[in-house]
């Protein structure tokens, strides 16, 4: 792709290539990351977080509560550590 638009671009110096092809790389990269992502994104599944089992059943089981061997989150919040000074 670089190499068609270097081949392409109707200038014969070498920098003057170099900066039409990175002014038309960067539009190119705006164009797709304001206007193309953005209308793609409500058919995309980022939001999608579910797992599910290979017969479409929540792999929790559906019950919705935790399992009695599943641990808990450690607490949020700074932990006291013992520091030792060396004399």
């Amino acid at each position: 792709m670089y190499s068609w638009i270097w081949r392409h671009i109707p200038v014969r110096q070498a920098k003057f290539k170099a900066l039409i092809s990175l002014v038309l790389v960067a539009a190119v990269g705006a164009l797709l990351w304001y206007k193309v992502f953005p209308a793609i994104e409500p058919i995309l599944p980022f939001d999608d977080g579910q797992i599910e089992n290979s017969n479409g059943s929540p792999a929790d089981g559906g019950g919705g509560a935790p399992a009695d061997n599943v641990r808990s989150p450690a607490p949020a919040g700074p932990t006291s550590v013992p520091v030792v000074i060396p004399s």
